[in-house]
């Protein structure tokens, strides 16, 4: 889990009930990311309130910030706060998984052919 998780809302009040699902949902991406860069992550939520009445939408934005300087973020915006939590999480996931193909080395396939040869 990511133990440092900020969570900030402007025009919008942060419950402990929302607290706790951004815990669940941004909490969980760590084990997406590679073995060095899971130590120090950092991440941000901020949930910005736009309009008033039944016009009400939320913006939801999270940064994460990786060992190394980078820095992984998503916006989304959405009527339903925790539905928005869940539009950013699978942005989120698309993107460490692109930093993951950048940073990691591939390995290489070995062919059937190599794989049943005779040695000796």
């Amino acid at each position: 889990m990511i133990e440092k998780i900020d969570i900030n809302g402007n025009d919008y009040k942060v419950e402990e009930s929302f607290r706790k699902y951004v815990d669940k949902r941004i909490g969980k991406l760590d084990k997406y990311l590679p073995r060095g860069a899971k130590k120090d992550v950092i991440c941000k939520v901020v949930v910005n309130g736009i309009g008033k009445g039944k016009t009400e939408k939320y913006e939801i934005s999270a940064a994460m910030e990786l060992t190394g300087g980078k820095v992984i973020a998503a916006r989304d915006e959405c009527s339903n706060v925790f539905a928005g939590v869940d539009l950013v999480e699978a942005k989120l996931m698309g993107q460490i998984r692109r930093y993951k193909l950048e940073v990691q080395p591939h390995r290489q396939k070995r062919s059937l052919k190599n794989l049943f040869r005779k040695r000796g």
